[in-house]
């Protein structure tokens, strides 16, 4: 359906799903509270961490739910310890056959990811991402948040890494926001991955922001 001479992906939604991430950083946190008081119980915390989240956003839930339970704690130690966490995640199962074929076929193939440098490296790492692809970049490595897509560098970065041509390269993501828009300007095709659970599968902008093509899985990559 595709050819291209390289292939590049986010991570977040298109190769796994994030929500996995989201609830093992949840019960990590429950774990810790639960050990320095004991009166907690670690699976009571953890799904009322997840019914918050759900409800009202990641923004406060820490806040919200340790006042609930009058938890006397440095909110800041517990997202330190979310960010931290050795997160139990997994690929998805196009994912897995996706970057298989792609390898048994000897295509370049990139991973280009946003957020906090240790949770990114973290998910890597659990996933087994980084013993598999060579070309990764993590924005926040780059310099900052200033660097996060649709900053142009990490594309131009991951160009000369994979040592093929913008124009020759694909860019698969699931989010418009940000995933499309400078990879289109800068010459890479692009594709929008659009999966049954994420934040940004309901996400519909102008044209100019949106992939050249959509697909609902990897495997329609041939």
């Amino acid at each position: 359906m595709f050819n291209h001479k390289a292939y590049i992906f986010d991570l977040d939604d298109t190769l796994y799903c994030e929500h996995d991430y989201v609830k093992s950083g949840f019960y990590s946190v429950a774990s810790f509270l639960a050990k320095v008081n004991p009166f907690l119980d670690e699976e009571e915390l953890a799904e009322h961490f997840i019914r918050e989240w759900k409800q009202n956003g990641r923004g406060k839930v820490f806040n919200h739910v340790c006042d609930r339970y009058g938890i006397q704690v440095d909110v800041k130690q517990l997202v330190d310890v979310y960010r931290k966490h050795e997160p139990s995640i997994h690929l998805y199962e196009d994912a897995v056959l996706c970057l298989k074929r792609l390898t048994e076929k000897k295509i370049p193939i990139g991973i280009i990811t946003d957020g906090n440098s240790s949770m990114q490296w973290n998910k890597l790492r659990a996933l087994g991402l980084d013993k598999q692809i060579p070309s990764i970049i993590v924005t926040d490595d780059l310099g900052g948040s200033e660097f996060w897509k649709p900053h142009p560098l990490a594309f131009q970065r991951m160009s000369d890494c994979l040592k093929v041509d913008m124009k020759d390269c694909v860019y698969i993501g699931d989010n418009p926001n940000k995933d499309f828009v400078t990879a289109k300007k800068l010459g890479l095709h692009t594709i929008r991955i659009v999966r049954e659970i994420g934040d940004h599968m309901q996400t519909k902008l102008d044209q100019g922001y949106e992939a050249d093509k959509k697909i609902y899985s990897l495997m329609e990559i041939r």
